[in-house]
């Protein structure tokens, strides 16, 4: 097995981060490694916003009042979540221009999640685990606001990083076989 089919196959979804920082130069160029997914019309179709250090906290206030009640409060597990939240070393937001035309939006989510598949397995080549997240709360009003995401826009993912302080066993696939047809005739 070659080292790109081996990285694919040995990348998890990681949850639980150790609290050491990661260098935000090393993220930016993952990004660059990213964006050479393919993109039709090379229109990159994405736009970044990452949350560090002390500016985690405009992501995590942006999540709180999301998840307020109309009474005011903020439950117990949104409070827990926002902890969690802060524990993790980065946050990247990524959103995509929603084109009206059915096709081009299909294309440019396409894209998008392509160079977040690139993304995750660069970072995972270099020891860096990261869940994919799109969670309720990516289409709340209020945290899109709080974010800046405009509308015409569309959160695709909030991507928690950092280094794995546990990372999951691999979880059984079905073979493909049950999963193709093939028509030769």
């Amino acid at each position: 097995m070659n080292a790109i089919d081996q990285n694919i196959i040995e990348r998890r979804s990681i949850k639980k981060f150790k609290d050491d920082a990661i260098n935000v130069e090393e993220i930016i160029e993952l990004l660059n490694v990213a964006k050479w997914a393919p993109n039709h019309k090379v229109n990159e179709p994405w736009r970044f916003q990452l949350y560090t250090a002390a500016g985690k906290e405009k992501f995590v206030e942006a999540f709180m009042e999301a998840m307020r009640t109309p009474e005011g409060e903020i439950p117990p597990k949104a409070l827990n979540k926002a902890d969690y939240f802060r524990s993790i070393p980065l946050h990247l937001v990524v959103v995509m221009p929603e084109d009206p035309r059915q096709r081009r939006w299909d294309e440019d989510y396409g894209a998008v999640s392509s160079m977040l598949q690139n993304f995750q397995l660069a970072a995972w080549q270099r020891g860096i685990g990261m869940i994919w997240r799109s969670n309720d709360w990516i289409y709340n009003p209020i945290f899109r606001e709080a974010l800046g995401v405009k509308p015409g826009e569309k959160i695709i993912a909030t991507m928690m990083i950092g280094y794995p302080a546990h990372i999951p066993a691999k979880q059984q696939r079905t073979d493909i076989r049950e999963k193709l047809t093939i028509i030769s005739e």
